[in-house]
């Protein structure tokens, strides 16, 4: 099995990860262990308790939820986290039980950042709780976002905003990497990440594809045009 450093090319590719300070990255990749999930594997569910930072340098993993009484319980697909995304850090910080499931979306592999010894690195390095803050920030500011596209835009435009954001790997790439044609991804998974029902998100997508900005495939959505994407509507 590859030692968490022979991952060290994906994780530069991620901006986060490549901003940090030198000490900061090798400390993290340092205490990391290797976790391989297989597809629809639990990594974590909501309740549990914290158990470090993740970073995903294979596959991806689907963040969801379940809300509403048990007969009329509904299912949320918050986001779907592909290389080389780090996640868990809101635990980190508060170290309150997690707020969400995580479960392999594919076959995945991760590196797990264990709580413990991050928290203990951090207080005999006090400085770098800042980088750690930004990992934090900057998943914020996407979520306003889509916060406000899901109150005030149209479900056409929401749809094609989620997948361009989507094909930019949520503006996580480092010097131009991170845009990908490709995005796997089921017709019902987006329906379930933008609250809309299956048959209008298949219209849609029969639009975007009409349009010539898409192509349809099973399981996975495979993007022509990503700056018509962007100005759709």
């Amino acid at each position: 099995m590859p030692s968490p450093a022979a991952h060290l090319p994906t994780l530069a590719s991620g901006r986060w990860f490549a901003a940090l300070p030198p000490e900061f990255a090798q400390a993290l990749v340092r205490m990391a262990q290797l976790r391989t999930l297989a597809s629809g594997e639990a990594l974590f569910l909501r309740g549990a308790a914290p158990c470090g930072l993740y970073a995903v340098v294979r596959g991806a993993v689907d963040i969801s939820g379940v809300g509403g009484t048990s007969d009329g319980a509904r299912s949320s697909l918050l986001t779907r986290l592909e290389p080389p995304s780090w996640f868990g850090e809101i635990a980190v910080f508060d170290r309150a039980p997690r707020t969400h499931d995580a479960h392999a979306a594919l076959p995945a592999a991760l590196l797990q950042v264990p709580q413990d010894a991050l928290l203990d690195w951090l207080a005999a390095h006090p400085a770098h709780w800042r980088a750690l803050a930004l990992l934090l920030t900057d998943k914020l500011r996407v979520a306003f976002v889509a916060m406000e596209e899901l109150a005030l835009l149209p479900a056409p435009q929401r749809v094609a905003r989620r997948l361009a954001l989507m094909a930019e790997g949520y503006g996580q790439g480092h010097g131009g990497a991170g845009t990908r044609r490709s995005i796997t991804l089921s017709q019902q998974e987006l329906a379930l990440m933008l609250a809309l029902s299956r048959q209008t998100t298949n219209r849609i997508l029969q639009e975007l594809q009409a349009r010539g900005l898409l192509r349809v495939h099973r399981g996975t959505l495979e993007v022509l045009d990503l700056a018509g994407l962007k100005a759709f509507g």
